[in-house]
């Protein structure tokens, strides 16, 4: 028998696979599709190790995270959850979740959501706390625990800071699905395109992004997330210094002399 006679199952592979696109970029690929992707505790561990060794690498400029087979993420493992039902578990689970989504928006990379198909629960929380996200027409999004009895107060918390407010609570209190350009126009996501224009869409959003001064998009992202829990007094007074700061760095000479002059910048990354 040769190895093209075997059957290969996708659960004998890495729960994340780590793909090096291109110079600077990284795709980490949800990798349980018989599973839906669920947020077990074996993924959810992977995918923090990924993510805390990607934050440390000032060569990696964005993280694109993505889904093997028909599901984005049907968030977490109801099996495993009711598995190991006592209280202990669940606080650490969702703790554990929490901190991997707040990992998301305090590493100095932009993380993109790469939606192919459905994202529940916790896996519409994914969505959520990612810097950006594109979406195949045909994906479809819910926070679905309350049709088990079960509130998603952690994806609550992602899904209303994306979300104007009443759209956010139907979501929540209703577990329905919407589609990808209601997800759109809610605020959601940020671009949608045919499954098979998926690729071009994201790799046109990568670029905008890298192309950009590698200092003006860590100070930004950084600057973007603590201002939002500030009072406008405050928030100015941050930005005002964040942008002084920003002022002095060389990327932003070299990029007003570079417009001066109709001109290519040359980011020095400093």
């Amino acid at each position: 028998m040769t190895n093209s006679d075997v059957a290969l199952d996708m659960d004998d592979f890495p729960v994340i696979r780590k793909d090096d696109r291109k110079s600077g970029v990284v795709t980490l690929t949800l990798n349980r599709p018989k599973q839906f992707n669920a947020l077990s505790v074996e993924l959810l561990s992977a995918l923090q190790a990924e993510l805390d060794s990607i934050a440390q690498d000032d060569n990696i400029r964005v993280v694109v995270i993505a889904a093997n087979g028909k599901a984005f993420c049907a968030g977490h493992n109801l099996k495993e959850m009711r598995a190991h039902s006592d209280e202990a578990f669940q606080r650490a689970l969702f703790q554990q979740c929490s901190h991997m989504m707040l990992t998301i928006n305090r590493m100095p990379q932009v993380v993109i959501a790469k939606v192919q198909g459905i994202a529940t629960a916790a896996g519409c929380q994914l969505v959520a706390a990612c810097d950006l996200a594109v979406a195949a027409d045909e994906a479809k999004f819910a926070t679905s625990g309350i049709n088990v009895g079960l509130f998603c107060s952690t994806p609550a918390v992602a899904v209303s800071r994306n979300l104007p407010r009443k759209q956010a609570f139907e979501m929540l209190i209703t577990g329905e699905f919407i589609d990808a350009h209601t997800a759109l126009q809610y605020g959601l996501i940020n671009r949608v395109a045919p499954a098979d224009q998926l690729e071009q869409v994201l790799q046109s959003l990568i670029t905008a992004i890298t192309t950009k001064s590698p200092v003006a998009v860590r100070t930004g992202k950084d600057m973007f997330y603590k201002q939002l829990d500030m009072s406008v007094e405050d928030a100015y007074d941050y930005a005002s210094e964040v942008m002084t700061c920003n002022m002095m760095a060389d990327d932003v000479s070299e990029g007003i002399d570079a417009f001066i002059e109709k001109r290519q910048a040359v980011w020095k990354g400093c």
